[in-house]
């Protein structure tokens, strides 16, 4: 990471950079007493709403901000030239939130954006929503113009808490310089406690520049919000003897799992119970998919395990999950026979889309252990499990790969699985390239797959990657499987990965297509591609280069082992412009509002 981009001030030549260096090295007075002040001295003392914002974000714990610079956001900008916190400047505001969002994720503490009024703010929406519908940690600064001005249609203005209000958590117009610190590190903790999600603060010119001595409040919730952590004991013992009396017990783990840091307690229980284990998409990680009693993914494109298992169970322990479409398909057939208990820290979870018979609002953690100590004896479900593994025999995620066919998707994002550590992290854009890369992959650890869930974002892999790898461990590895229509619409973040050096691997599935658009055209629309042929696609590898990275192609797959491991040995970023058979398809797949126990495995079927 350069410490120029902490600054924001790059040097416009290596010659300059060597003289700031030498200048920055030459000992001098100033220098001799800053080595000999006291390491626990108090911090400088706060003069603008500006200064208090970035005290706030200081005190918070913040260590990365992305965003992008600009007028109305100026003068916080200039606060954070003094700060340890380091910025990274985005391409795009919209890679600044989704960099800020796959921070969060990864790191489990709110991502920070930032960005200037009107285009500047309206661009991070996307971002914004995306965290608001997976319900990811997360807190927006925008500029905005001077209170005189709010509602003049003055330049670059936008209403920008009025647009997002729909899809944040909280959002606050900080019109007091001397509460303005204070609303942000309020902002900072909404996003993270209870269900996370995206907060936003707005910020006008005027009373950033503004003087104030106030020192921001220490992050924490208003005394108004109140989550809920422990169960009702009485559905809790109620739910325990639905538990033990089960026949076909399944647990189904949403991404509040990983959220809510309840992975390990899920683990135990289901272990230690012998009940089969199902995720959704934003639950994945949360559950060991080499374990036998993992039945991986269900929904729209999951297992089709995974989905006779959800349409045949007569218990289901669901937690932390939404029941969203594409989990559930039809409501009426969905586990048509079991009884649901239901755990969400969100009350407006909780049968709002499957009846909850056993409603278990509280901590996903806190309750799982609830549950823990409340059952006595484990289901006798030794029939089901021996079920469930005949279908994960008869089901099983086999494919083709004829040599008289291009390379087929499957065997690059396998390849790429094996010639990688269990830990490393996998983001991706949306399409057809995001469910191989859920069906293919095997994970087994929580905070290692990162994608766009309920908003479907194409274009989120790359900037997510960048925002992984920052809150990402050094010796992981952070791999980014793209499409080529997802890695088009925000390749312009590979100037950011080249100019802080940062080491991730994307593989661009190449089928010049977006892909499941010509799924589902050739399924439901007579095969009429609409605007789906993207046969125009530039040649990645080399586009890559002439970003600075470093450009791999595969056609073959003689040549997929070994590109893949000089792609991942790359010091820096690097990517690889693989080109997929272009007829692949995704399987299973239920169609939009079908019976999960009703998938289609080829094309025949649907």
């Amino acid at each position: 990471m350069s410490e120029r981009a902490a600054k924001i001030t790059p040097a416009d030549s290596e010659e300059e950079a060597d003289d700031q260096i030498t200048d920055s090295a030459a000992p001098d007075a100033a220098t001799e007493v800053d080595e000999d002040a006291d390491a626990t001295s108090a911090p400088t003392p706060v003069t603008t709403g500006a200064e208090s914002v970035v005290r706030a974000l200081e005190n918070a714990g913040v260590e990365y901000a992305f965003g992008v610079q600009g007028g109305a956001i100026m003068p916080v900008y200039d606060a954070l030239y003094d700060s340890e916190i380091t910025h990274v400047t985005m391409a795009h505001e919209q890679g600044a939130s989704h960099a800020a969002d796959a921070y969060g994720i990864v790191s489990g503490e709110p991502g920070v954006c930032l960005a200037t009024s009107g285009p500047g703010a309206t661009n991070l929406v996307t971002g914004i929503a995306d965290a608001d519908m997976d319900s990811d940690p997360m807190l927006a600064l925008t500029g905005q113009v001077p209170t005189e001005f709010v509602g003049n249609d003055a330049f670059q203005e936008t209403d920008t808490t009025g647009v997002t209000t729909p899809v944040t958590k909280d959002n606050t117009f900080s019109s007091d310089p001397d509460r303005v610190g204070s609303d942000v590190s309020e902002a900072f903790a909404l996003a993270r406690e209870g269900r996370p999600g995206p907060t936003l603060v707005d910020l006008p010119k005027d009373v950033t520049k503004a003087e104030t001595d106030r020192e921001p409040d220490a992050p924490k919730t208003p005394d108004t919000y109140h989550v809920q952590e422990r169960a009702d004991p009485e559905t809790v013992a109620a739910a325990a003897e639905r538990i033990e009396n089960a026949d076909r017990p399944v647990m189904l783990l949403g991404g509040g799992v990983i959220k809510g840091e309840a992975s390990e307690a899920c683990r135990e229980f289901a272990i230690e119970h012998e009940i089969p284990v199902i995720t959704t998409m934003p639950g994945i990680g949360s559950f060991p998919e080499d374990h036998e009693l993992a039945m991986e993914m269900a929904g729209m494109h999951g297992t089709g395990y995974a989905n006779m298992a959800i349409t045949h169970c007569d218990t289901m322990l669901a937690i932390g999950t939404r029941f969203d479409d594409r989990l559930t398909g039809g409501i009426e057939t969905f586990a048509p026979d079991a009884e649901v208990i239901h755990v969400d820290i969100d009350p407006a979870e909780i049968s709002k889309n499957i009846h909850a018979d056993y409603p278990l609002i509280g901590d996903a953690e806190t309750v799982v252990g609830q549950l823990s100590e409340a059952v006595d004896a484990s289901p006798a479900a030794k029939k089901w499990r021996v079920q469930c593994q005949q279908w994960k025999s008869d089901y099983s995620m086999a494919y083709d790969a004829p040599e008289d066919r291009p390379v087929q998707p499957e065997f690059v994002v396998e390849a790429l699985d094996e010639a990688t550590a269990d830990d490393t992290i996998v983001t991706t854009g949306v399409g057809q390239h995001q469910m191989w890369a859920c069906q293919y992959w095997t994970y087994t650890e929580p905070r290692t797959w990162v994608s766009s869930h309920g908003l479907g974002t194409m274009g989120y892999g790359l900037p997510a990657a960048i925002g992984a790898r920052l809150a990402a461990d050094d010796d992981q590895d952070v791999v980014c499987i793209d499409g080529d229509g997802s890695f088009l619409m925000t390749l312009q973040g590979l100037s950011v990965a080249v100019r802080e050096n940062l080491d991730i691997t994307v593989a661009v599935l190449n089928n010049e297509y977006i892909g499941m658009v010509r799924q589902w055209q050739d399924a439901f629309f007579e095969g009429r591609h609409s605007a789906s042929n993207y046969n125009w696609m530039p040649e990645f590898d080399k586009l890559a280069e002439a970003f600075g990275a470093a450009g791999f192609r595969i056609d073959e797959y003689d040549d997929v082992a070994d590109t893949i491991e000089e792609a991942l040995d790359y010091d820096g970023p690097s990517v690889i412009d693989v080109h997929i058979d272009p007829q692949a398809n995704v399987y299973p797949m239920v169609p939009s509002g079908g019976d999960n126990g009703q998938f289609a495995l080829e094309d025949d079927h649907l």
